[in-house]
């Protein structure tokens, strides 16, 4: 199974995929300090908001065993390395529920050493129920696609994104394993084309007969009746169901409603953010404009044009068919459906009510 996370214990480092290479160049970036790690997920070295929780996780594990940070009080020190990891991804909310998990084992501890052994067992779990959500997702999404439709996706939700696995393409690839037919389009996901260079890897790399199209290119095939469902994955899941994610995820959804065409949402517990209710309440990252500007590092528009890059975009609950989680499907989605079936733990049949 494709890792783009792992922690190396014997090196005392954590080493990720560089997914700003794929799919021309494949890379390991070693980080050895908090410092690295943070700067691995600022500059997108490792991205998708399960992958960076999993990352931020150890990356406080690798603060703790940093000696540049023995020197001050334990709990300033760790409050210094749980900022500077916070501050690198606002949108994405597994990046603070990581963060958040931790700071909580962590409560009691004064000792550096330690605080880092805790900190590794709980990084490492947060790794692997990371990896078995995903493929209980990946289980019940392959449930609603159905032997030799079309699905499109977005930007990359896939192993790549996450521990392991992947949520979107988590479905796929469950979908597969069950020996299903079907076909995927792929869309490329200006500005980074995530889509283009690790969807399109992904599905290369599994044998997923996939075909890859510019973003407006999705209209007429939802149109044309080429496409029988979109998933796509998420940064962010307020307890009324507006769903932050990729630039770009908001029209495909407009799309498929006026079409008829279900759109689905896959993502693990992690990603809801049950302390918010709705759109305005969730901050959008705005990246630099010289990701707009070039394309691999070729200009392509004039150095003078303003640019607006948001990285994300909110979609409204009444566009989405349904969230499929590690838990079950929820369907429909109100504003009582969320709270009563992330909070309560609800099985997939009263999420389905």
């Amino acid at each position: 199974m494709l890792e783009a996370v792992v922690y190396n214990r014997e090196q005392s480092r954590l080493e990720l995929l560089d997914q700003t290479l794929l799919p021309v160049e494949t890379r390991t970036v070693f980080c050895k300090t908090e410092q690295e790690t943070a700067k691995a997920i600022v500059d997108m070295q490792v991205r998708g908001a399960p992958a960076i929780g999993v990352a931020a996780a150890y990356g406080i594990v690798l603060g703790l065993n940093n000696p540049q940070n023995h020197g001050k009080p334990f709990k300033t020190a760790f409050a210094e390395i749980c900022d500077l990891l916070a501050g690198t991804r606002p949108t994405a909310v597994n990046l603070f529920w990581a963060i958040d998990r931790m700071k909580k084992i962590l409560a009691g501890c004064s000792d550096f050493a330690a605080a880092a052994a805790i900190a590794l067992k709980e990084a490492d779990a947060i790794k692997a129920e990371d990896i078995e959500m995903c493929r209980s997702i990946g289980r019940f999404g392959a449930s609603l696609l159905k032997n030799g439709e079309t699905w499109l996706t977005h930007c990359n939700a896939g192993a790549l994104a996450t521990a392991g696995y992947g949520t979107a393409l988590g479905v796929f690839r469950a979908a597969q394993e069950q020996g299903k037919q079907f076909k995927v389009f792929v869309d490329e996901t200006r500005p980074l084309l995530q889509g283009a260079r690790l969807t399109a890897w992904e599905m290369v790399q599994e044998k997923i007969d996939a075909t890859l199209i510019c973003d407006n290119m999705a209209g007429g095939l939802i149109r044309d009746g080429k496409v029988q469902g979109v998933v796509v994955g998420a940064d962010r899941i307020t307890a009324h169901g507006f769903v932050a994610n990729k630039i770009g995820t908001y029209p495909l959804a407009v799309l498929a409603k006026y079409n008829g065409v279900p759109f689905y949402v896959a993502a693990p517990d992690s990603t809801f953010d049950m302390t918010i209710k709705y759109d305005e309440e969730i901050k959008i990252e705005e990246r630099n404009h010289d990701e707009v500007r070039y394309i691999g590092g070729q200009q392509i528009a004039p150095k003078e044009i303003k640019v607006y890059n948001p990285a994300f975009d909110v979609t409204p609950p009444e566009l989405i068919t349904a969230i499929i989680t590690n838990k079950g499907i929820i369907r429909p989605i109100y504003r009582d459906t969320i709270p009563q079936f992330i909070g309560a733990g609800a099985t997939p049949q009263e999420a389905e009510a």
